[in-house]
């Protein structure tokens, strides 16, 4: 954990005014009630949201609702803002209380992506509430994810494998968890997959038991398309 935030204001692509405001959108909730980043991350959430929404809403104008939202959810979800994250090297500026310094639980993906959605707020207000200087700034972060988004491609491994197989009257798929290591709040999950069309498992890892099944769901529709 470092306060000078000169490299990582050059990856975010904005210069504070008031580095408070990134201070604070930096600062995880076990270092206590009255300063810590959870407001930010609520705030930055919905900024975040709209401008997604808008940037969706314009390119993609022939497609329902039903599509945009699906659109928009794969780009503002913890995993892809969990990858932000990491491309900015947030864990060498998060603070945090001792206890989760030490496990090593700062690097979890739920506190990276919730410390993204905190800086897109920290922006904000930086800017005096300036939303065209925000969404400028965040399609630097996810331009690129925008320009290359397939409308209809965004369904989960999981539903994607389970309607697979439907449409071919085949099972459904069997999911078991394999082993679970590490503390509570630092947990790594692996599962095993089994389908009617291999005769051998698939196993995937993940922080939690969701995350992990979609691995396994995944390396299944891998297999699949190769056959």
């Amino acid at each position: 954990m470092t306060d000078n935030y000169s490299k990582l204001e050059a990856s975010l692509g904005y210069t504070f005014k008031n580095k408070d405001y990134l201070r604070h959108a930096l600062t995880h909730r076990s270092m206590g009630h009255t300063y810590n980043n959870e407001r930010f991350e609520f705030f930055g959430d919905a900024l975040l949201s709209v401008i997604i929404s808008r940037h969706l809403f314009d390119k993609f104008q022939n497609c329902d609702e039903g599509i945009l939202s699906r659109m928009r959810s794969s780009l503002v979800k913890e995993a892809t803002l969990a990858e932000i994250a990491h491309r900015f090297n947030l864990c060498d500026y998060i603070v945090t209380g001792l206890s989760e310094r030490k496990s090593g639980s700062y690097r979890r993906d739920s506190i990276l992506a919730d410390a993204v959605e905190a800086i897109i707020c920290a922006i904000y207000f930086d800017t005096d509430s300036d939303l065209a200087k925000l969404d400028s700034v965040l399609m630097g972060w996810f331009g690129k994810l925008i320009e290359e988004i397939v409308p209809g491609k965004q369904k989960d491994p999981k539903s994607r494998l389970q309607e697979y197989l439907q449409s071919r009257s085949l099972a459904l798929p069997v999911y078991e968890i394999f082993n679970i290591v590490g503390a509570e709040h630092n947990q790594i999950f692996t599962v095993t997959c089994r389908v009617s069309l291999f005769s051998e498992a698939f196993t995937g890892t993940g922080t939690t038991r969701r995350r992990a099944e979609q691995d396994a769901a995944m390396k299944v529709l891998a297999q699949i398309e190769k056959k």
